[in-house]
């Protein structure tokens, strides 16, 4: 009996990786970000880690789909990497993970248009980042080959409890805050 040659699925373990990698970051930077939005964070130098953690987890979400096209077992092609929901392989979670990477790419790459969209807008936007990393973990329950695995539940479970307390923190009303008072009718 031979083992498998690893050369054969050199390009799955790069994606494979890439895709963990993407994750991490893609979970570092929305939480960071929930955590400025909660004002528990703030600074310049925040904002900059922030803006990093996203670019870098934009690039690894491209390197987890560029190196897909090696993978001569799942075959994706370029319209199964670009177009959701038709590749064979688990098509609805692999289509779900195509939707994460172009709504994280429009909502990351926002930031750099702000001015022109306005500050008001732009904030009503970035508040959807929430779901790509939603979309991020379905996509890695469903498609990833290793949703299984402790190690990956561990950090599904180690970014999903910060990232749900602090968004709820985020949303839920503050009833700490007094409430608004209702302006006077104009006579």
């Amino acid at each position: 009996m031979t083992s498998p040659d690893p050369v054969e699925y050199a390009w799955w373990l790069s994606s494979r990786a890439a895709g963990v990698v993407a994750f991490a970051l893609i979970s570092l930077s929305v939480l960071l970000g929930l955590a400025m939005a909660n004002r528990l964070v703030r600074g310049r130098s925040a904002v900059k880690l922030h803006e990093h953690l996203a670019l870098a987890g934009l690039v690894a979400i491209a390197v987890h789909g560029i190196t897909l096209l090696g993978d001569s077992w799942l075959d994706p092609g370029v319209g199964g990497l670009l177009i959701p929901f038709v590749m064979d392989h688990e098509p609805v979670f692999t289509g779900l993970g195509i939707v994460a990477g172009y709504l994280a790419a429009l909502l990351g790459l926002s930031f750099y248009v702000r001015r022109r969209i306005g500050a008001k807008r732009w904030r009503s936007l970035h508040r959807w980042t929430v779901l790509v990393y939603v979309l991020g973990v379905i996509h890695t329950l469903g498609a990833g080959s290793d949703a299984q695995a402790p190690w990956l539940r561990a950090v599904l479970l180690a970014t999903g409890t910060p990232i749900l307390f602090l968004f709820l923190l985020r949303v839920l009303p503050d009833e700490s805050r007094p409430t608004p008072r209702p302006r006077p009718e104009a006579s």
